[in-house]
């Protein structure tokens, strides 16, 4: 009986080239790797920062005014037809445009000027700011800018924040109500992007 020859056994080892796809470190090792950033925030953040009431005030002023004409002018067509009042509206009625007309016209010029006058104020973002002014002929402007655009924002407790963009152009931020928490919010927005904040006291 003769024993059995030994023979060469192939390299129990592949070669690295015959592997294929490598296996992660993750699946090695068991765990799960994990990145975060340093300063995370949320995806659908937002602050609005509305005007302050000193500003809204004209606008309700006016509001208060086209509703009270809307009032007289409903109760005096509900009225009986001695009373003054609408004998008065009557009087109106026949020598120029209806009250009724008038009345409606004044109440929708009074909610659109209270409507327009809480669109202004300044709006913080994930990806950036936003600005709603309102021009003197009424009409609102939005500005935008993200935050690779601002070079330095300068906050005065008294007039607002003024932000120094990279051009060197300089842009007021309208008043708001809640000035010191708008500070706060910028401060922190100023850390996570690398943006210089100067307050000015």
């Amino acid at each position: 009986m003769t024993d059995a020859q030994p023979t060469n056994e192939p390299d129990v080892l592949p070669a690295l080239a015959d592997e294929g796809d490598r296996p992660s470190i993750t699946e090695v090792n068991g765990t799960v790797a994990r990145f975060e950033m340093a300063y995370p925030t949320e995806l659908h953040e937002r602050y609005a920062f509305g005007p302050t009431w000193l500003a809204r005030l004209p606008s309700f002023l006016w509001f208060l005014f086209s509703l009270g004409v809307t009032t007289i002018v409903v109760l005096a067509h509900h009225m009986s037809t001695s009373s003054s009042l609408t004998a008065w509206v009557l009087e109106r009625d026949r020598n120029g445009i209806p009250p009724s007309v008038l009345a409606f016209l004044v109440l929708a010029s009074g909610i659109a000027t209270l409507v327009r006058s809480h669109m202004r104020g300044v709006i913080v973002q994930r990806d950036g700011l936003e600005a709603r002014y309102v021009l003197p002929m009424g009409l609102p402007r939005v500005r935008r800018w993200a935050w690779a655009q601002i070079h330095r924002m300068i906050v005065d407790p008294r007039k607002g924040v003024i932000l120094e963009l990279w051009t060197g152009q300089y842009e007021k931020l309208p008043v708001v109500a809640r000035t010191a928490e708008l500070a706060a919010v910028l401060e922190r927005k100023g850390l996570e992007h690398g943006i210089t904040v100067t307050r000015l006291e």
